[in-house]
């Protein structure tokens, strides 16, 4: 038995490749039913609540040429790198705010291993310690994951955003190899992993997305995330069509059923193809959502979902996960939620 199967609240002949699309695809009372199953699981394991972070943009600068994105690198504008001064004052914020979980995120370049392997020091001592330090940097090689985990960091997340070989490799430039070896080097090294798909990509099949929901498990990644895909300006996909709403909760759903144990974010861009977007990620099981904290001046910079893209603040998650029913959890609860045991288990439904 695979580690999926181990994990899995789905008995066995739920996880077939048929029995997924079927619960991607469902709507109407059968979604109902779906997204009550996937919130029983997560209440089961966590209780109605949610861990939140606070993210801070470090740079656009980015090496990739990924078609859905305005920061690829073809794009010749005037690019923004925070110098460490920028960073630790933003990790200011988020400790003030009493958020304990701290993300930096940026484009894909080596500049931002070297400005990490500093600034995670430092923001571990702007916490006492007590803060989860996440990076979302894009592919590293294993020396520079290595020295990432050694000066402090704790989790990482890399998307595969989609696991089909053909369709990663026109979209994202690379061999879906490269990512996926990199996912592993991270869960060998100790950082907490997160994987995330993006749902609506030309050119996406449906058995790529039953894949896409299958790998997270089998890399035994703990954290996983889905997202509409955003057509955004300046990017060659600027014309496609937006990803689906309700296919994309779908799929949050049967990863949570997948993935009991697993962090699942409500993700800003769950906010563009319907206001409430994010209220909805909870509904469908959803344990994670993010504030920004992006110096002003860089925030609207940072165009990974275009110019236009929703930017959560504190007010927008608070109120979110209010309608949701969901209790926020800052500071100290937030560090022990992310290292309780996974000693809960119940039986396959």
């Amino acid at each position: 038995m695979n580690r999926k199967m181990q994990n899995s609240h789905l008995a066995p002949h739920r996880q077939t490749p048929m029995a997924i699309a079927e619960m991607l695809d469902a709507s109407g009372a059968a979604q109902t039913r779906l997204f009550d199953e996937a919130r029983e699981v997560r209440d089961t394991y966590f209780g109605r609540s949610a861990v939140v972070r606070g993210v801070i943009e470090i740079t656009d600068v980015c090496v990739k040429s990924c078609l859905y994105c305005p920061m690829r690198v073809e794009n010749r504008y005037k690019r923004y790198s925070q110098n460490a001064g920028d960073v630790l004052e933003a990790a200011e914020s988020v400790y003030q705010a009493g958020v304990g979980v701290v993300a930096l995120q940026g484009g894909e370049t080596p500049a931002s291993t070297r400005l990490s392997l500093r600034l995670i020091p430092k923001i571990r001592e702007v916490f006492a310690g007590n803060v989860e330090v996440l990076l979302c940097l894009g592919n590293k090689d294993r020396v520079e994951l290595k020295e990432l985990k050694q000066a402090g960091a704790d989790s990482y997340i890399l998307k595969q955003e989609t696991s089909d070989p053909e369709l990663h490799l026109e979209m994202c430039g690379e061999d879906l190899d490269t990512r996926v070896a990199c996912a592993k080097d991270l869960i060998d090294l100790g950082f907490r992993t997160g994987v995330g798909a993006i749902v609506g990509l030309p050119g996406q099949s449906r058995a790529s997305l039953v894949r896409d929901a299958i790998l997270p498990g089998e890399l035994g990644a703990q954290m996983m995330s889905a997202s509409p895909f955003i057509p955004a300006a300046n990017s060659p996909l600027a014309g496609s069509p937006m990803g689906d709403l309700n296919l994309t909760l779908n799929l949050m759903a049967v990863m949570r059923l997948l993935n009991p144990r697993a962090l699942i974010p409500a993700v800003s861009a769950l906010e563009k193809p319907q206001s409430g977007g994010q209220a909805l990620g909870f509904k469908a099981g959803a344990n994670v959502i993010t504030i920004n904290f992006t110096p002003e001046r860089d925030r609207s910079k940072y165009a990974i979902y275009g110019a236009d893209r929703f930017v959560v603040r504190r007010e927008h998650a608070l109120a979110t996960l209010e309608k949701a029913g969901i209790e926020p959890l800052f500071g100290r609860e937030a560090f022990a939620f992310w290292h309780r045991p996974a000693n809960l288990n119940v039986g396959a439904l």
